[in-house]
């Protein structure tokens, strides 16, 4: 099964083998801050859908291993997790809306605390840019709008590639209820023990499909201006806070991305007007796709760090997409971002922040045929996964 990067595995992008630059600063070693999470350092692990957790969507023994592995990271990222079956639209995925996947994330959250670690779910729905096949009774996808996504297709939950197919816009009060649903999984993921919530965003999923123009073309409270496009992001900020402080809640989003169909010509307005009311909301951070290594939509000019730090004065920013260590502790030395994620370069090294502390070898990452799960990881989920050296031995060539 091969598929595009879902999220930030860009991050980091890793040829071979190679060591820590001595012109890194040392500064992403120090702890950060952001809202109420003291990190040990200013690395944050990627949210990285692997596709590991079999067809129940439970987090497994072999899920707890990767991110136990991870914990050296000063914040470890859950990879995007539905909030409801009809959020769903990736094979294998972990979920957050049944008692046993809550169970399952519990352990996780256990194993990554055990290490000295802290954790955050990702809050996922993937809307129109998933598949049928996915969903209860094979049910219409839903969006913003009956607008489909122009491209090369999209894999299914049989793994084989088919054409994208157009969604059914939300009616208002499937709007409301979905909104209720990221609640109840802010409440599951408090139940499971996380330290908070990522409200996903970005790249092209529900949240952004609401917030661009180019996938919403509603005419009521909900469609529009950018405020009302912006409206439902609101009421689930508004909803979340019911169960996490602020503080404890993060947002991703993806102001240059054209993964999934998306990027509007006026997106630096649409940006810059929810930028500036997510910075009255006290969230413990703002992570930005900023890099353009995921894919430019070239409808506008891009959106630069030091553009959203304008207009983020006070709210932290977590930099993500094709940075290297050197060019995110220039990032971080600057004061354009707080904190960098990395994807790609950790699937192949557990335990890459202590790898660039030390100058010990960065492993050769995946290619991107092993970076998701397909039928064969039902039976062995650790292949790709858990099977890479989870310390660095100096004794033993990386």
């Amino acid at each position: 099964m091969f598929r595009e990067p879902e999220d930030s595995e860009c991050g980091g992008v890793v040829t071979g083998i190679r060591k820590r630059s001595a012109a890194m600063s040392g500064l992403m070693f120090e702890p950060v801050k952001l809202g109420e999470l003291a990190l040990k350092n200013k690395f944050v692990l990627a949210s990285l859908t692997r596709g590991r957790s079999g067809e129940t969507r439970v987090p497994n023994d072999a899920n707890v291993e990767y991110y136990r592995q991870r914990a050296g990271f000063g914040l470890v990222m859950s990879e995007a997790t539905a909030i409801s079956p009809m959020g769903e639209g990736w094979y294998d995925s972990p979920s957050l809306y049944k008692p046993e996947q809550v169970a399952g994330w519990k352990r996780v959250c256990e194993a990554v605390h055990g290490e000295g670690g802290l954790m955050l779910a990702q809050l996922w729905h993937i809307g129109r840019a998933g598949h049928s096949s996915f969903l209860p009774d094979g049910q219409p996808m839903v969006s913003a709008s009956a607008i489909k996504i122009e491209g090369d297709g999209v894999y299914t939950a049989d793994t084989t590639k088919q054409p994208h197919e157009t969604p059914r816009a939300l009616e208002i009060g499937e709007v409301e209820a979905t909104v209720r649903d990221y609640k109840q999984a802010a409440l599951n993921a408090k139940e499971a023990g996380f330290d908070g919530v990522e409200v996903h965003s970005a790249n092209g999923y529900l949240i952004d499909q609401f917030l661009q123009s180019t996938s919403n073309v509603r005419t009521d409270a909900y469609g529009g201006s950018v405020e009302n496009r912006y409206r439902f992001l609101k009421e689930i900020f508004e909803a979340v806070f019911e169960v996490f402080e602020p503080s404890r809640v993060g947002v991703k989003l993806s102001p240059n991305g054209v993964y999934n169909g998306m990027g509007s010509a006026d997106n630096i307005e649409t940006f810059e007007y929810v930028m500036t009311e997510i910075e009255k909301l006290g969230l413990a951070y703002v992570q930005v796709m900023d890099g353009l290594a995921f894919g430019f939509h070239e409808k506008c000019p891009p959106m630069t760090l030091p553009d959203i730090k304008k207009l983020l004065k006070t709210t932290p920013i977590v930099a993500n997409c094709g940075y290297t260590p050197e060019s995110a502790d220039a990032a971080v030395i600057a004061g354009d971002a707080q904190a960098v994620a990395f994807g790609r370069p950790t699937l192949t090294n557990p335990d890459y922040v202590d790898r660039l502390k030390n100058g010990y070898p960065i492993a050769e990452t995946l290619p991107n045929d092993q970076w998701f799960g397909r039928a064969e990881h039902r039976l062995a989920p650790e292949k790709g996964y858990i099977d890479f050296p989870a310390k660095y031995d100096p004794a033993v060539t990386a």
